[in-house]
């Protein structure tokens, strides 16, 4: 187990990397962690998580009462208590704001899709929280509760909670949640999303869960049908358009849904751009034909 020391330079680093891997900017975002005796180590409130110090460290209990430690807790500490008690087996969050993920919730883009294989593999899917206003306690519930099926998972306009049981592993959940972000949206960008095939979606998501593990709840899941995956990424054939379906509404999660256009204004589907250049090269290279 390491000992206080060690997990405040583990800290300092990880919130240092957040800032140098732009995941987070100015006062944005908050890290905590589990200390030995059961305390929580986390960052001080109104701090730049870039040039962070060890004198920009708190520590509380797990009720949130400070212990030690200039300034205050941060002000969402709150999430991150609702992590703590929802999962045991969580000894690291991090908030932070990474921008492409972001901006899918923003555009009313699910990252509830199974796209990379390895993602599938590791982490599964990314659910979008409602929005909530930031440092209440209804987000923290909602958090903490969505936490006890995730271990990565995005609030609608606000940010990512990524959870692990080391800072490094809430850190590369983080990294992976906006690296599939910027592939996704790439993808998108050249016309279309392919998402793998429900069976082999599902053998991923069997396999990680054995050799990984994940939430407990979701650990218990992987010799079902479908292990723990959302209907989003059982209900389609792998094509580049899936209906995203969400998972059950008990959850209280929102899966947004991929916009092709508007009532007040039409627009032509990317997908089809290849058709359309497919037909006007056949035309060119017979003239005569009336269409």
């Amino acid at each position: 187990m390491k000992s206080e020391l060690s997990l405040k330079k583990e800290i300092l680093q990880f919130a240092h990397l957040c800032y140098e891997r732009n995941l987070l900017v100015a006062m944005d975002g908050n890290l905590s962690v589990k200390l030995p005796d059961g305390n929580i180590l986390c960052t001080q409130a109104g701090c730049h998580k870039g040039l962070m110090t060890e004198d920009q460290l708190v520590i509380i209990d797990k009720n949130g009462k400070k212990l030690r430690g200039k300034g205050q807790p941060t002000s969402e500490m709150a999430m991150h208590l609702a992590c703590y008690a929802a999962r045991p087996d969580i000894k690291a969050v991090i908030h932070a704001h990474p921008p492409t993920s972001i901006a899918f919730t923003i555009a009313s883009v699910s990252m509830a899709h199974c796209v990379l294989p390895e993602v599938v593999l590791t982490l599964g899917t990314v659910p979008t929280l409602p929005y909530a206003t930031t440092g209440t306690e209804s987000l923290a519930e909602m958090v903490g509760e969505t936490a006890k099926d995730f271990d990565a998972m995005l609030m609608d306009r606000h940010g990512a909670v990524c959870l692990g049981g080391s800072l490094l592993e809430a850190f590369c959940r983080l990294e992976t949640m906006e690296h599939t972000a910027n592939i996704t949206k790439m993808a998108r960008d050249m016309g279309q999303v392919k998402t793998l095939p429900p069976e082999e979606a599902t053998k991923l998501r069997k396999m990680g869960l054995e050799r990984y593990g994940g939430p407990p709840r979701a650990v218990a899941k992987a010799n079902t049908d479908g292990a723990d995956l959302p209907d989003a990424c059982l209900s389609c054939s792998g094509c580049g358009n899936p209906e995203p379906n969400g998972i059950a509404p008990s959850q209280n999660l929102r899966f947004a849904r991929i916009l092709a256009g508007s009532d007040t204004q039409k627009a032509t589907p990317r997908a089809s751009l290849s058709d359309m250049v497919t037909e006007e090269v056949l035309r060119m290279l017979n003239p005569t034909d009336p269409n």
